[in-house]
């Protein structure tokens, strides 16, 4: 069966039959052949095709909801989002580096505001829920300047900052991928809102666990897989909680394959909104540094949630999510084909590909040369991307200050080495 697919669907195993337009946009020189390593899947993505034919009776065929999405035109809405069949990437509509510091004020200004919230819960006053409008508004105008800068930068969270700044992180990252997934801007406000008071349980569980260095004990992990009853509780009693903040809050640890908790729902019984917090919620996770683990690269971050789309997450949620922050997201160490080695410091609305790469070291001289930034989306640039680089493996000790532009805080990335214990 030969299907028409979009090159950001791409996997290797799939038998590409054919390119869609001029011939000359094809950057192999076969018609037909089958895609057997990630270089050439990065080659067609980079190419200037935008869709393809593959034949699934000779390679691998797109998960089945991808399939049935990719088959529907248009696709039938989901739980009120208004999907699109090829969701485009959402380009930056502000350069990152002002609004890096404009984003660093409205995260200080937000972790600010949620301790005070957790000082109430645990406090047992009702906390409101109604006062984070404004907050949500400025995170929300922050995200419509640059979808990347607020969201890159509350990854740089110290351990104390943890709890407070995950929730400023996935407030930024619904309010993104509820934009993506063409969502109106009401339920993207509600979103936002939920996403900043989906840990609200935590502000009841004991400090030595939630802060615990070392690996929890089964009695422990019970306590912390408690908190979204905890928050649930917390915000029914406040009163004035939208419904959607309810069922994030209840939900946002579900898993499409039933081994969420704390209800163990499967794939359709998960709100859209849970789906795209369980997305969210794990990437500020595992990409931040924590009392027990480093934060892992953001790049392979997003490899390795790939990974567990399916099983963990619902695929079109997360194929929606990587087109906001991309394959290689802002802060991503990344080897190009001269030898160069940069780190990623913006998106381009080209392809997931071609990013925005401050380059300043060569492999080839094996020294630090004078900083340059490429976009490797302009037409004649001819670099580009041959994969990440570990940051342990480098210990680059400016690789934050370097995408950031503001002085340095935490560390570098450490490769993944397992899910966070959230």
């Amino acid at each position: 069966m030969h299907r028409k697919i979009d090159v950001a669907d791409l996997v290797v195993g799939m038998y590409l039959q054919e390119f869609v337009g001029q011939w000359i946009d094809n950057p192999f020189w076969r018609k037909s052949f089958l895609i057997t390593n990630a270089r050439d899947v990065a080659l067609i993505r980079a190419s200037k095709a935008r869709e393809v034919w593959i034949d699934t009776a000779k390679g691998l065929d797109l998960p089945t909801p991808v399939a049935q999405m990719s088959a529907a035109r248009p696709p039938a809405s989901r739980q009120g989002a208004k999907s699109t069949p090829a969701l485009p990437v959402l380009p930056e509509t502000a350069p990152v580096t002002p609004e890096l510091h404009r984003a660093a004020r409205i995260c200080a200004q937000g972790k600010e505001a949620v301790a005070d919230m957790f000082r109430e819960a645990r406090m047992g006053n009702a906390i409101d829920t109604a006062g984070v409008a404004q907050l949500v508004q400025d995170i929300s105008d922050s995200v419509t300047r640059n979808t990347s800068a607020l969201i890159s930068l509350a990854r740089l969270k110290t351990a104390d900052d943890y709890t407070y700044m995950h929730s400023v992180a996935v407030c930024a990252m619904m309010i993104a991928l509820a934009r993506q997934l063409g969502l109106d801007e009401e339920e993207t406000c509600a979103a936002g809102v939920a996403g900043l008071l989906h840990d609200m349980g935590k502000a009841l569980l004991p400090p030595a666990v939630l802060n615990k260095p070392g690996k929890l004990t089964a009695a422990e992990y019970a306590i912390v897989r408690s908190h979204p009853e905890l928050g649930h509780r917390i915000l029914l009693s406040a009163g004035g909680a939208a419904a959607m903040s309810l069922d994030v809050c209840l939900h946002h640890h579900e898993k499409m394959d039933s081994t969420g908790y704390p209800k163990g729902l499967r794939g359709d019984q998960i709100s859209l909104h849970a789906r795209m917090a369980a997305v969210c919620d794990v990437y500020d996770a595992i990409t931040s540094n924590r009392p027990y683990k480093q934060g892992w690269d953001p790049a392979e971050s997003m490899r390795q949630m790939g990974q567990w789309a399916g099983s963990h997450f619902d695929p079109l949620v997360f194929q929606a999510f990587a087109k906001c922050l991309g394959i290689y997201p802002i802060g991503s160490l990344v080897r190009l084909a001269s030898g160069w080695i940069g780190v990623v410091i913006a998106q381009t609305a080209g392809s997931l590909t071609t990013p925005v790469v401050k380059v300043f070291y060569s492999t080839r001289m094996k020294k630090r040369i004078p900083p340059e930034d490429l976009d490797l989306s302009v037409k004649d640039c001819r670099e580009r991307i041959l994969g990440r680089e570990d940051p342990a493996k480098w210990n680059f000790p400016d690789l934050n200050a370097m995408w950031s532009g503001l002085p340095q805080v935490g560390s570098p990335q450490r490769p993944a080495d397992g899910i966070s214990q959230k």
